[in-house]
């Protein structure tokens, strides 16, 4: 029991440091992909200050006087200053560590390399303090991309690290590619062009989930939505042709490429075909057919009256009506009864003040 016990506990400090290994190994490759990113944007950012300052100190009036007198600032140690003085913001504490770490590269650079290496981020970065690889390459070693450096991932895809010292060099393919290299076609994508070293996969018809062509005669199988006809042609399935609908009693089917969605009826409709109140099965309570179409039925118009209490009006409205008692009446257990005259007096005082705020004083 003990040599078991003691087992179990070495098992699981192994997988504690193996799992901490992996941990420091993924976070040193950021922070060397970080490091690259950095040293770019430095290198960048030199170029804007080297050409921000080509004039400087060139006020504009004598310039014969100013281009013998001033020409030594060119490549003098102040305009090197006012350039590294503007390499990083402020806040960016990395940018400015590396800049601090290796200032005296960069006066390396400037006064004994610039004319042989012109190019500040293949000597500073790749070749110098080396956290930079040159454009498809990856790694501590700075190994070529699948694919080859020319083209990595075959031109399909995103190495992994490219152009830095961190990263794996796996491919991450492009839209419509998979596989290690990038030369296969997801489903949906068929090789127009295909050799060891290029592939093109293009778009296969909307109809097809595999195919071997452009057209929807080349679908290996069809999509869901679709179906094979005669001519072993992937067609669109109707949906709304099926018995019974697969929409509500209250919708009406629209077919589209490959599906269908269900519209809601126009309120004047118990059932429809479609969109509009000339689509109606048969027209809702409150409305008739006329011409074809559903129209509001107008019940207070009709020969025999609707509201059938004393005292009471009809007003019509869309798909029914409203009793309500006539002018000077009020509603009382459900009958209509006049106002008494001290209610009303005191109602048309009301009005009066309302209409008039501004009475005699």
């Amino acid at each position: 029991m003990l040599s078991t016990s003691s087992d179990q506990r070495l098992m699981r400090l192994l997988s504690c440091i193996t799992l901490f290994l992996l941990f420091e190994i993924t976070n040193a490759k950021g922070d060397l992909k970080g490091a690259c990113n950095t040293c770019k944007q430095i290198t960048d950012n030199f170029s804007k200050g080297f050409d921000r300052t080509v004039k400087q100190n060139f006020g504009g009036g004598n310039t014969a006087w100013e281009e013998r007198t001033l020409s030594k600032y060119e490549t003098s140690e102040i305009r090197l200053m006012e350039i590294i003085e503007g390499l990083c913001e402020s806040s960016s504490f990395e940018c400015n560590r590396m800049v601090e770490e290796h200032e005296e590269h960069f006066e390396t650079w400037w006064f004994k390399r610039k004319t042989k290496h012109p190019d500040l981020h293949k000597w500073f970065c790749i070749e110098t303090i080396k956290v930079c690889c040159p454009k498809g390459t990856f790694g501590p070693d700075c190994n070529a991309c699948v694919g080859g450096s020319e083209r990595p991932c075959h031109g399909n895809g995103m190495c992994d690290g490219d152009g830095t010292r961190g990263g794996d060099g796996k491919c991450s393919c492009n839209h419509g590619y998979k596989g290690e290299f990038c030369l296969d076609c997801t489903d949906g994508y068929f090789n127009e062009v295909r050799n060891d070293t290029l592939s093109l996969c293009t778009e296969c018809h909307s109809s097809c989930k595999t195919c071997s062509g452009a057209t929807n005669q080349d679908c290996d199988e069809c999509k869901e939505g679709w179906e094979e006809d005669d001519q072993e042609a992937c067609v669109d399935v109707n949906e709304c042709s099926t018995d019974p609908s697969p929409c509500r009693e209250d919708q009406y089917c629209l077919n589209t490429e490959g599906s269908y969605s269900c519209k809601a009826c126009d309120k004047v409709c118990s059932g429809c075909t479609g969109a509009g109140a000339d689509k109606c099965q048969a027209c809702a309570s409150g409305y008739h057919e006329v011409e074809g179409a559903c129209t509001d039925v107008n019940e207070c118009s009709q020969s025999e009256s609707v509201c059938t209490k004393e005292h009471e009006e009809c007003f019509n409205t869309k798909g029914s009506y409203v009793c309500i008692c006539s002018s000077g009446y009020e509603e009382k257990d459900g009958e209509c009864v006049l106002i008494p005259k001290s209610e009303k007096a005191e109602e048309t005082e009301t009005e009066e003040t309302t209409a008039s705020p501004h009475g005699e004083l």
